[in-house]
C-alpha cells in the first residue's frame, strides 16, 4: 500500500549523505572485521569447482578493466569482478548474515565496493562508507518486506535485497546524489530475482552460490545504466508496483526510514563459525552443550529432536543431499556432520562425505518440529531447541537463542582472524595472509584499493 511519504527517496537521501565523516571509530573497526571476514571467506570460496569454472569464463574479459578477481591473476571490468567475487564470497556458506533481513550482505556489498572502487579510484574511507550504505539498504529493505515471510513464499532474500545494496554501494562510488541513487534502484527493481527452489532438490543447489554474484553484478549494472543517462522509476521500493508491493509480505514501509536500535546495520551482523546455513548454528551450539562437546558415544544416543522456526521443517530436511550446498542446507545432514566430525571442520560437507555412513545414520535419527515460541522471535533470533534422548531413557534439553557469532554472542577478533587464516592456508603463506590482513586494517586511510587488491589476488 502506497502512502503519502516518498520513502524510497528519503532512504536514498539518507544513504547518499552517509560519508566517511559519519563513521565512528566503532563503525570503522566493525567494517574492518567485516572486510577481513569477507576476504577470508571469498578466498576460501575461490577454491570451489564452480569458481574455477567462473575463472575460466572470466578470462574472456582479461585486461578489459582494473578490478581484480580474488585468488586469481585476472583484471576485469567491475561488473565481472563483482559477479565472480560475490559468488566466491557466498561459496563456503561461511559469509556474514543480517538475521532480521535473512540476507548475506558481505558477499554482495563488499564485492561490489572493491570492484567499483578499482575503476573509480575511490579512497579506502569512501569504500567503507559505501559498504556501510549497502548493508543498511539490504537490512532496511529486508525488514520492511518482512524477509522471514518473503523466504517462506519461495524467494531468496540475498539476491532480492542484494541488488539494491549493491546498487547504492556502486552508486556512491560513482559519485551519485540522492536522486541518482533512487534512479539506480529503479533499474535494480527490474533486475531483482532469486528462487528458493535450490532448497528443495538434492541436485542443482549450487546455483545458490551464484545468487550473491548475480546481485552484485546487477547492482553495478544498474548504477552504470544511471551513469549512462537512462532514467529509472524513482519509487522502486514503495511505489504501487515497487519492491514492497511485489515481494513484500504484509510489508512495513515505515521501516525503510527507521534505523535499528544499535545504529548502523553493520553492527547487527552475525559472523559464521560453522560452514552451514545460519539458521542451523544455534542447533550446533545446542548439540555441543548436550553432548558435552560431542564426547558422548554414538551408541548412547537413541534420537535427536530439533525444535525451531517453521522454516526448518519447510526448507531444511533433505536427508540425502547430493551436493555440498544441499548438505549445508540440510538440518539432518548438519547434525550428522557435527556428530561425526565435530562442528569446526569446514570440509565436512565436501563431496567425499556426502555418502558417509555415520553421517547418514545420524541424519536418519533426527526429527524436526516447529516451536511456537521460537517462531515468534524469528528472524530477530535464529533460536533452536535440541532434545537428546539417550538409550537409558534420559533426556537432555538445550535451548539456544543466540548462537556464537551473533551480535549478542560475538566471535572475538582473534577467532575471526583464525577463521580467515584457516580458509586461505592452502593458497597463502602466513606472511601473505598477514599482509592481506594488514591491508584490510589500513583501508580506512588508504588512497585507493590497489594495495588490498594486490594482496588478495594471485
Amino acid at each position: 500500500m502506497v502512502d503519502d511519504i516518498d520513502r524510497t527517496n528519503a532512504l536514498a537521501a539518507e544513504l547518499a549523505a552517509l560519508g566517511p565523516a559519519q563513521l565512528s571509530a566503532d563503525d570503522l573497526r566493525q567494517l574492518e572485521l567485516l572486510v577481513l571476514d569477507y576476504c577470508g571467506v571469498a578466498f576460501g570460496g575461490a577454491a570451489r569447482p564452480w569458481i574455477a569454472a567462473l575463472h575460466r569464463w572470466a578470462r574472456r574479459y582479461q585486461g578489459a578493466g582494473p578490478a581484480r578477481i580474488i585468488a586469481a591473476d585476472l583484471s576485469v571490468p567491475a561488473e565481472v569482478a563483482a559477479f565472480v567475487n560475490g559468488t566466491a564470497g557466498h561459496s563456503f556458506e561461511l559469509d556474514d548474515t543480517h538475521d532480521a533481513s535473512m540476507s548475506h550482505p558481505g558477499a554482495v556489498v563488499i564485492s561490489t565496493a572493491l570492484a567499483v572502487a578499482a575503476e573509480t579510484g575511490a579512497t579506502g574511507a569512501a569504500v567503507l562508507a559505501a559498504i556501510a550504505a549497502g548493508y543498511e539498504a539490504m537490512a532496511r529493505i529486508g525488514i520492511a518486506a518482512r524477509a522471514e515471510r518473503v523466504i517462506a513464499a519461495g524467494f531468496h532474500p540475498t539476491p532480492l535485497l542484494g541488488v539494491f545494496g549493491a546498487a547504492v554501494t556502486a552508486g556512491k562510488l560513482y559519485g551519485f546524489g540522492p536522486e541518482q541513487i533512487a534512479d539506480t534502484w529503479g533499474h535494480a527493481l527490474s533486475l531483482t530475482a532469486g528462487s528458493m527452489q535450490f532448497s528443495q532438490e538434492p541436485l542443482g543447489a549450487e546455483v545458490k552460490r551464484l545468487h550473491a554474484g548475480y546481485a552484485a553484478r546487477n547492482g553495478v549494472l544498474a548504477a552504470q545504466m544511471t551513469a549512462a543517462g537512462i532514467q529509472g522509476p524513482l519509487r522502486s521500493l514503495d511505489g504501487r508496483y515497487g519492491f514492497l508491493a511485489l515481494y513484500g509480505q504484509d510489508a512495513m514501509p515505515e521501516e525503510l526510514t527507521r534505523m535499528g536500535g544499535r545504529g548502523l546495520a553493520i553492527h547487527d551482523i552475525s559472523i559464521k563459525p560453522y560452514a552451514c546455513c545460519r539458521l542451523l548454528h544455534s542447533m550446533i551450539d545446542g548439540l555441543r552443550f548436550a553432548t558435552s562437546g560431542f564426547t558422548v558415544p554414538d551408541a548412547e544416543i537413541a534420537g535427536i529432536l530439533v525444535r525451531g522456526p517453521g522454516k526448518l521443517a519447510e526448507q531444511h530436511v533433505v536427508r540425502r543431499p547430493q551436493t555440498p550446498m544441499a548438505a549445508q542446507y540440510s538440518l539432518p545432514f548438519t547434525v550428522g556432520a557435527a556428530m561425526a566430525f565435530g562442528p569446526d571442520r569446514f570440509d565436512a560437507f565436501e563431496p567425499q562425505h556426502l555418502a558417509d555412513a555415520r553421517i547418514l545414520a545420524w541424519a536418519d535419527r533426527v526429527a524436526v518440529e516447529t516451536d511456537a515460541e521460537l517462531e515468534a522471535i524469528y528472524p530477530a533470533h535464529f533460536g533452536t531447541q535440541v532434545e537428546i534422548t539417550f538409550a537409558n531413557g534420559e533426556q537432555r534439553v538445550e535451548r539456544v537463542i543466540d548462537s556464537v557469532g551473533t551480535p549478542a554472542n560475538p566471535m572475538t577478533a582473534d577467532a575471526l582472524l583464525l577463521k580467515a587464516r584457516a580458509l586461505v592456508q592452502e593458497r597463502l603463506s602466513d606472511a601473505a595472509f598477514q599482509h592481506m590482513a594488514d591491508q584490510v586494517r589500513a583501508l580506512s586511510g588508504a588512497p585507493d584499493v590497489t594495495a588490498l587488491q594486490q594482496a588478495y589476488a594471485i
